[in-house]
């Protein structure tokens, strides 16, 4: 869950979003540099034939899901680790926290999760008066911006080289930089204090195997490696739906997930941790918790909207979806954004919490298309939307203007003369939606609490 107190605003946000020009700088960049990469990744390769195994196998999966996960926790046991299950947010909270209360962790460092910013890990852990690190370049500048993350891959791609630069200047104590080496230097100088001097290490994890009780981790960059082995004590977050039937399976999406995520044929990194480290292994903690969340999951699963479990977060949906490449993740106000994020969000949350983030989709179908496994996100998100209806959350002044269109377009003056009203008042709604966004707002969205 997000902890929102009230409906986020997505159109006012929108708004906002795009009179910020070097946040569409950033995006725009962004956007062509994922395009060209992942469309060389995937030249010459049977995409479509590698992404219909994958979703069969996911179906696999989540059609006897339960059975997976019981598999994954005994042979986890067997190899070392302890597996605690969590039903929700505030229970994943509570096991972590007192874990580390309970070995008197004062510090911890973290690989790059999304689901401990689905239940707010970091600010529980800061409110029990840990120190917590971030120690993913994108992450870390995140967390000295005091944001959260406005994509589920590239943490900080809202950001160009001279914002990094002044977060650094300003919060670090350094000389402002723009050069991406020398700031990623800088970090690098950083955050080795904090991988030798933390008491624990908090990862999430991309899959987990039934069959070995392992975790699997895709990284980019060697911090993921040291967040896991260097500590005594790593803590696993990971929910249900992750589970691989064995290590065989492993390799489909070995290939799928760094070229749909990053345009990377292979990740740098392919971490499978089994147990905990054991008598004469030279690496790895010597103790591993695994967190089993569930946060709405089996519920999904019992429902029409059950295809959205097979995602692999590899966000190629947000990449391409033409209003997040507008607008950025902040704009949602939720853990996860773009088409991925609105259907999660909805069906983790309510209707009456994120029903405005079903604005953010013009159902173009783009995400679809480019999905690994084969998530029919499009359908799902259309049926949201039906959803929203039936549930009375479509705004009133939108319920009369379809109403009005639905009739217009039975009589075509009728349509003619609607179409000419409308295009005559089109620039003073501009104008009013820019006006609400100009108005004091309690909070900034896109800080971490």
């Amino acid at each position: 869950m997000n902890f929102r107190t009230r409906v986020p605003p997505f159109r006012v946000n929108a708004a906002m979003a795009l009179r910020d020009a070097s946040l569409r700088s950033a995006m725009s960049h962004a956007a062509e540099v994922f395009a060209g990469k992942r469309s060389e990744a995937f030249f010459s390769v049977p995409f479509e034939e590698w992404r219909q195994e994958a979703s069969e196998l996911r179906l696999l999966v989540l059609k006897d899901l339960p059975h997976y996960v019981d598999d994954f926790a005994v042979h986890a046991t067997k190899a070392g680790a302890i597996v605690h299950r969590a039903k929700d947010a505030a229970a994943a909270r509570a096991l972590v926290s007192n874990i580390l209360k309970d070995r008197r962790v004062q510090k911890v460092i973290k690989s790059k999760s999304m689901v401990t910013e689905e239940i707010g890990l970091n600010r529980r852990l800061e409110d029990c008066g840990l120190e917590v690190v971030e120690t993913d370049l994108g992450e870390f500048i995140i967390q000295l911006a005091q944001e959260h993350p406005s994509h589920i891959i590239v943490p900080a791609i809202h950001k160009n080289r001279r914002d990094v630069g002044r977060i650094f200047a300003s919060c670090c104590g350094t000389d402002y930089c723009e050069d991406p080496f020398v700031l990623t230097k800088m970090a690098r100088r950083i955050l080795r204090d904090h991988f030798l001097s933390a008491q624990a290490g908090i990862s999430g994890a991309n899959f987990a195997v039934a069959e070995s009780g392992s975790v699997v981790i895709f990284t980019n960059e060697g911090n993921g490696r040291m967040v896991t082995t260097l500590p005594p004590l790593h803590i696993v977050v990971l929910t249900i739906e992750k589970m691989l039937p064995t290590l065989q399976t492993l390799p489909k999406f070995m290939r799928l997930l760094p070229r749909s995520a990053t345009g990377q044929r292979l990740t740098s990194y392919v971490s499978i941790i089994t147990g905990a480290r054991k008598n004469g292994e030279a690496t790895g903690a010597r103790e591993l918790h695994i967190v089993l969340l569930d946060n709405g999951r089996s519920a999904i699963l019992q429902g029409e909207f059950f295809e959205i479990l097979k995602c692999i977060r590899c966000g190629a949906c947000m990449n391409v979806c033409p209003v997040y490449r507008l607008v950025g993740g902040h704009a949602y106000e939720t853990t996860y954004p773009g088409p991925m994020g609105i259907i999660l969000s909805s069906l983790l949350d309510d209707m009456a919490a994120t029903y405005t983030l079903l604005d953010a989709t013009t159902l173009c179908g783009s995400c679809g298309e480019v999905c690994p496994v084969m998530v029919p996100l499009p359908k799902l998100l259309r049926k949201l939307r039906e959803r929203r209806v039936e549930e009375g959350f479509t705004p009133l002044a939108e319920r009369g203007a379809m109403m009005a269109f639905g009739l217009a377009a039975q009589f075509p003056r009728a349509f003619h003369f609607a179409e000419e009203a409308a295009h005559k008042a089109l620039p003073w709604a501009g104008r009013f939606t820019a006006a609400l966004g100009r108005l004091p707002r309690g909070r900034n969205h896109g800080k971490r609490s």
